[in-house]
C-alpha cells in the first residue's frame, strides 16, 4: 500500500463496528467485556461516539482498563437468540511525519540504555518489554530477531529494517493463521494477518529490549478500481507502537511496510491481542449452543462536499 505526503493531511472518518452473533436456541444470559469506545491520542480527537446493544442491556459500565483504554463491560439477563454490538465514532486524525534518520544518533544498544536510565517509569518499560501471553522468545524467534536486528545498528535503520524484514518475508493472506497459531508455527507458514505480523515484529523488538506494544484499531481502504464500496467490507487493523529515547513512540506497520499515517485509528493499545480484543464474554443457557459470529467495519473518510466518503487507498 503505497504513502505519499497527502496521507499525513489531517482529516475526519465516521467509524462504523458491527458485532452480530446469533444463537440456535435461547441463551438465558451474556456477559460481555470489550474496547468499544476509541482512545483519545495524541493523533486523534473524539467527535462523537455511542454504542447500542440489542436486547436492551441490564447493565453497562465503562472505565478505562490498567492501560488505560476504554472498557466497556455490558449484561444482558434477558432470554435472546441474537446479541447486537454497534458501535459508531467520528473522529479527527492527523499523524506526523516520524523521521526515522533523526533517531541514527541513537544505536538500539544505547537507546535501551537511554530508556532504561529514567524518564519512563519502571512499569511502562517492563509491560512493553517482557514477552507475553501471544508475543514468545523461543530460541527460533530470537534467531529470526537477529538476521534483520543487531544491538550496534542506529535505532532509525533497525526499526525500518525489522518492518521491512517482516513485510518482505511473509505473505498476507487471509485464513492461513488460526487463534492456535504460535509464532513458530508462523515462520513455517510464511504468511499470515496483520494480527501474525504484529506479534512477530513485537517480539523481535522486545528480544532486544525495546519496549513495544501492540496497537489495535482501523485502517482506510477503498475497493479495486471499477468496484462499488460494501457496507461492511472493511475490517479491524493491528500494528506495532516502539517506545524511543525521549519517550516518543514510532508506529510501524509491518504488514503494509510503512509508518503510521493518518488513515490509523486507533482503538486500544496493550502487550498483545488478548489485551485488547474488541468483544469477548460467556453464554449461559439449559444446553449446548451453537453460535454463527458476523461483524462488519466500515471506515469512512467526511468531507464538506460529501459527509459519507472520499476517495482512499487501497487494502493492506
Amino acid at each position: 500500500m503505497p504513502q505519499t505526503d497527502a496521507d499525513f493531511e489531517p482529516r475526519r472518518y465516521r467509524v462504523r463496528h458491527r458485532t452480530h452473533y446469533a444463537y440456535d436456541e435461547p441463551v438465558d444470559a451474556c456477559y460481555e467485556r470489550g474496547f468499544l469506545g476509541p482512545r483519545q491520542t495524541a493523533t486523534q480527537t473524539l467527535v462523537e461516539h455511542t454504542v447500542t446493544v440489542t436486547p436492551e442491556p441490564d447493565l453497562v459500565v465503562e472505565h478505562a482498563d490498567w492501560l488505560g483504554n476504554r472498557s466497556f463491560y455490558v449484561e444482558i439477563r434477558t432470554p435472546t437468540t441474537d446479541l447486537d454490538v454497534v458501535k459508531e465514532s467520528v473522529l479527527d486524525v492527523a499523524w506526523p511525519r516520524v523521521d526515522l534518520t533523526a533517531l541514527d544518533g541513537w544505536t538500539v544498544r544505547s537507546a535501551i540504555a537511554d530508556l532504561r536510565r529514567g524518564g519512563v517509569d519502571a512499569v511502562t518499560l517492563a509491560t512493553y518489554s517482557l514477552p507475553s501471553a501471544l508475543v514468545t522468545a523461543e530460541p527460533v524467534i530470537v534467531a529470526y530477531a537477529r538476521k534483520h536486528l543487531d544491538p550496534e545498528q542506529p535505532l532509525g535503520v533497525a526499526l525500518d529494517a525489522i518492518m521491512m524484514g517482516v513485510f518482505e518475508d511473509f505473505d498476507f493472506r487471509s485464513g492461513a493463521t488460526k487463534v492456535t497459531t504460535t509464532l513458530p508455527d508462523l515462520l513455517d507458514l510464511r504468511a499470515g494477518v496483520c494480527q501474525d505480523f504484529t506479534h512477530l515484529t513485537l517480539a523481535c523488538l522486545r528480544s532486544l529490549g525495546l519496549p513495544a506494544r501492540y496497537v489495535s484499531g482501523y485502517l482506510e481502504t477503498t475497493p479495486a478500481p471499477g468496484r462499488p464500496r460494501l457496507e461492511g467490507a472493511d475490517a479491524t487493523h493491528a500494528w506495532v507502537s516502539v517506545l524511543t529515547p525521549g519517550g516518543t513512540w514510532v508506529d510501524l506497520d509491518p504488514t503494509n511496510g510503512h509508518l503510521a499515517d493518518s488513515r490509523y485509528l486507533v482503538t486500544a493499545w496493550g502487550r498483545d491481542f488478548r489485551d485488547v480484543s474488541p468483544l469477548k464474554g460467556v453464554i449461559y443457557a439449559d444446553a449446548p449452543i451453537r453460535s454463527t459470529l458476523t461483524v462488519g467495519v466500515d471506515v469512512l473518510r467526511m468531507t464538506s462536499s460529501n459527509p459519507e466518503t472520499s476517495p482512499a487507498p487501497g487494502p493492506s
